[in-house]
């Protein structure tokens, strides 16, 4: 399915900043990456697939944003709290959208071509969950998840399960591993994300390289 013939609202985009980016030493969501914050730079680039975007954060913890903000619902319980509360606001709306592209805000070098891609394959599968897989093993922070999931993800956090890769055992899950991600990352940094000051200033490092 092409860009083209894409339903439209077909999915509904939300990027996930209620981290308590402990080990950053600062909010990375507003951590400066060629000339914007990496929250902002996400927001934008899903916005590019999924057209409506939201970010899962405190209330108002980032008004500078156009992009509206949903408040986490379980803050500082993890990222499948953030999931959840995606999920819920997408079936809450009303809105008949069935997927969900939800992605981490601290990963600077995903791109328009790949998640135009994981989107399309997601549109034409059965699954519950469609999630990349990369050498260290499934990336759910860069997902699309079907809105009706939200039952069983809700089930798994009510049994006190945190790890998102333990609540996906519940879903049909469709893994696009590296025979599908490999042509849209040939350095290896798709999935790369930043969690320390040093990644931060590798991710400047190699930006300011390859604009060289």
């Amino acid at each position: 399915m092409t860009g083209e013939n894409r339903p439209v609202g077909a999915f509904r985009g939300y990027v996930l900043a209620g981290g308590a980016s402990s080990r950053f030493g600062s909010d990375k969501a507003r951590a400066v990456l060629g000339g914007e914050t990496v929250l902002a730079r996400m927001r934008d680039l899903t916005a590019s697939v999924a057209g409506d975007v939201q970010v899962i954060a405190a209330a108002g913890r980032y008004p500078e944003l156009r992009a509206a903000t949903v408040p986490d619902r379980w803050p500082g319980q993890g990222p499948l709290g953030g999931i959840i509360t995606a999920l819920a606001a997408t079936h809450h709306s009303g809105s008949a959208c069935e997927w969900n592209l939800i992605v981490s805000c601290d990963m600077p070098f995903l791109t328009h071509q790949w998640l135009r891609y994981m989107t399309e394959q997601a549109l034409a599968s059965g699954a519950e969950v469609m999630v990349p897989a990369s050498e260290h093993g499934l990336e759910p922070l860069c997902a699309c998840w079907r809105t009706a999931s939200l039952v069983k993800l809700q089930g798994a956090f009510d049994d006190e399960v945190r790890k998102v890769t333990d609540a996906m055992k519940r879903l049909r899950m469709e893994v696009l591993d590296e025979t599908h991600w490999k042509r849209f990352d040939t350095a290896g940094r798709l999935f790369w994300n930043m969690n320390t000051p040093q990644d931060y200033e590798e991710a400047m490092r190699i930006w300011r390289t390859e604009q060289m």
